[in-house]
């Protein structure tokens, strides 16, 4: 285990800060994004990798260019979801910062986030604002300035609706409450991650920072986004936008995250119409020329009964009416989108 004995004791006045990037077969990223990581300037952080069984030279490379990173492994590659929650296990600290290997930091950008968790003690976790590294000036997909959710379980951010990424014209730059943080960039407080048990590991891999942020309202934490860290997000670098593997799982524990989390009243009329607009969306896909698409969803609605029939009972949940949830939109995304023309944040929330 990593312990608080392993950071620097000048600084045991400061909160620690474990900076922890879960790899698997991102040697590439490693080279061109550890650099300047490791020019981060809070004094008191840590850099870890953690492996999920990498086959490339991911682990000899860190071992050579930077020595004084930590490495840790897992014997299989096991998501994002274990991946990190074994890992984790074994890291101390005040702080965990989960970030993406595709993701590039700017000067200054751990400050404002330890500022923010350290001056506010209702906030469990945050985001650093996140914009396209191909495109700099634009948010980006994964998180944009802080994720939303509709009444339906539609996921989307302030500077991302669906797949249109708003320009960054200073629109969003004031501290705000949000219903998820993105998992590329996660700040959490390492007491709660471990207290809310991590993510789901049933999950394997995408949304499960969308269900954790989720527990973590209904026991009372606030997130928060705070667009004064900046980084830069490739996107889709395991699998990218369109792989049926990652349509799956999307449609699979967006479902199994409403059933887990919504109140029975609530759950009772939104799943079914849920699962009524993925038939839809099944359909769409089959009739344009996409059969994998159509099959990726009919599959996730097996795994998700399944999933009711099997493994609910199991995870019991705090429910909260979603009424007293921060970053919720009562209304249809797809209706506010689709069909009265909403294409930014800005036009269906007021902000």
């Amino acid at each position: 285990m990593l312990s608080n004995a392993e950071f620097a004791p000048e600084m045991m006045h400061m909160p620690k800060v474990a900076i922890v990037i879960l790899n698997w077969n991102g040697k590439n990223y490693l080279e061109k994004f550890l650099p300047a990581l490791m020019c981060t300037t809070y004094p008191h952080f840590q850099v870890v990798v953690g492996d999920n069984a990498s086959t490339d030279e991911s682990l000899s490379f860190v071992r050579k260019h930077y020595p004084q990173i930590a490495i840790l492994e897992n014997a299989k590659n096991e998501g994002f979801a274990a991946g990190y929650n074994k890992i984790l296990s074994r890291v101390e600290a005040d702080y965990y910062m989960l970030l993406n290997s595709d993701v590039e930091v700017t000067p200054g950008w751990m400050e404002p986030l330890v500022q923010l968790l350290e001056s506010d003690s209702t906030i469990g976790a945050c985001q650093p604002k996140l914009l396209d590294y191909n495109h700099k000036d634009r948010f980006e997909y994964a998180g944009a300035c802080g994720g939303w959710i509709d009444q339906f379980g539609y996921p989307f951010a302030r500077g991302r609706i669906f797949e249109i990424c708003e320009t960054d014209s200073g629109q969003y730059e004031q501290v705000s409450d949000c219903f998820w943080a993105t998992g590329a960039a996660l700040f959490i407080r390492a007491s709660l991650f471990h207290e809310m048990k991590g993510f789901d590991p049933y999950f394997f891999a995408h949304q499960e920072e969308i269900d954790l942020c989720w527990r973590l309202q209904t026991h009372g934490w606030r997130i928060c986004v705070q667009p004064a860290s900046v980084v830069y997000h490739v996107g889709g670098g395991t699998l990218p936008r369109g792989n049926n593997l990652k349509v799956f799982l999307n449609f699979r524990n967006n479902l199994i995250m409403m059933a887990r989390n919504l109140p029975f009243r609530e759950s009772v009329w939104k799943i079914p119409f849920r699962l009524v607009l993925d038939g839809i969306a099944a359909f769409k896909g089959l009739l344009s020329g996409q059969p994998g698409y159509f099959w990726a969803i009919f599959k996730s609605h097996c795994h998700f009964y399944m999933w009711l029939l099997f493994v609910r009972k199991a995870m019991p949940t705090r429910k909260l009416p979603t009424r007293r949830l921060k970053g919720f939109y009562h209304g249809s995304l797809i209706w506010a989108h689709f069909i009265k023309k909403k294409k930014i944040f800005s036009e269906i929330i007021d902000s």
